[in-house]
């Protein structure tokens, strides 16, 4: 790993469906821009000399190196991928693989978990910086981008010979889909099958079709599917196993009464922002990290990955699940940045060097 980092900025992140059906925040590009700004200042005065942006059609890394340049305030190396911008989830993907292949020290993500989950699908040992934009997320975190910039900067340059990298990072776990035996796809957060073969806008917030949902991680203040076994309990990214929740449409549930003696169980659970939603809960339990668990498709249904319509499955089917730790390398912010500082990387003395490459000046 080198001097140099990647970013990856979704243009459509922040402006998906929920926005019009829940209380959701729209991220619009500029500001991504101006927060590319405040990463690029950022990552560059902590040594960083080259940075590599994903083509989008916004524009987005053209305006921020124009800018910056305009300030008389741009010193690193700043260039656009030479890649095809389709305006998909594989622009994400092939940036991605393109910024391991050019062996940058860090890729930072901005957008929501769909676009986590594409970069993901595109490097194997490259750290991510997963980075919110917007209000229906688990999987990245909300940050301002001068420190996002400084964390960056440091994982990819302090952690260059990779023998402190375990003390920044945690390798995340991912949930890993077969549909009758053939590898097709990944999950970060959590897999929903739901009834009906529609695409539609992809995203999903209607509770009603849900017939099962896989994570590997939930919480309760979480936002999404996973807040749904997120009121059941708590698996942390750490833990080395997931839970499933099934939905149980039995008519004893639904008038309020007992199946096989065990009373009702519903749950009000925050599936977008300011949207919250009953859910009547069947089986749920532990999934056990590198287990295979098997669904037999009783109906034409489809299955949503971190939180979008992603695969459509027929009646006879047979879906396959693993969770495995096969999923990305994900910087984390605090730990990061604590390192820096007992390690004299903010100050401007010799002592800085400690523990860090040295500067270039």
């Amino acid at each position: 790993m080198g001097q140099s980092i990647g970013i990856i900025a979704n243009p459509a992140s922040g402006k998906d469906i929920r926005r019009l059906v829940s209380y959701a925040t729209v991220i619009d590009n500029q500001e991504k821009v101006n927060m590319l700004k405040r990463i690029v200042l950022a990552a560059q005065s902590f040594g960083i000399d080259q940075i590599y942006f994903m083509p989008d059609s916004f524009q987005m890394g053209v305006r921020v190196i124009q800018d910056l340049n305009a300030d008389h305030s741009l010193k690193a190396r700043c260039e656009i991928l030479e890649l095809p911008c389709k305006d998909c989830t594989g622009d994400t993907t092939m940036a991605a693989k393109k910024m391991e292949e050019l062996d940058v020290g860090c890729i930072i993500v901005l957008g929501g978990d769909g676009t986590s989950r594409a970069a993901a699908k595109g490097v194997k040992n490259t750290p991510i910086l997963p980075i919110s934009t917007g209000t229906n997320n688990v999987y990245p975190v909300m940050a301002e981008g001068t420190v996002v910039g400084m964390a960056a900067a440091f994982a990819a340059k302090g952690f260059a010979e990779g023998s402190a990298l375990e003390e920044i990072c945690i390798r995340d776990k991912r949930l890993e889909l077969y549909l009758n035996g053939d590898f097709v796809d990944i999950a970060l957060v959590d897999a929903v099958i739901v009834e009906g073969q529609w695409i539609g806008a992809r995203a999903i917030w209607e509770t009603e079709r849900i017939r099962d949902i896989l994570v590997t991680r939930c919480h309760p203040a979480s936002i999404g599917f996973s807040a749904i076994a997120g009121s059941l309990t708590v698996v942390t990214p750490e833990e080395d196993f997931g839970y499933t929740v099934k939905a149980d449409f039995s008519k004893e549930r639904k008038t309020g009464g007992s199946r096989n003696g065990t009373t009702s169980a519903e749950v009000l659970a925050p599936v977008a922002a300011g949207l919250l939603q009953p859910f009547q809960i069947g089986n749920h339990g532990k999934l056990q990290i590198n287990r295979d668990y098997q669904y037999k498709m009783k109906e034409n249904c489809m299955v949503a990955l971190d939180g979008e319509r992603e695969l459509r499955l027929r009646e006879g089917d047979l879906l396959t699940f693993r969770i495995t730790r096969e999923g990305p390398l994900r910087v984390d912010i605090k730990k990061t940045l604590e390192k820096a500082c007992y390690a004299g990387g903010f100050r401007l003395s010799q002592e800085r060097q400690q523990g860090w490459n040295k500067e270039e000046s």
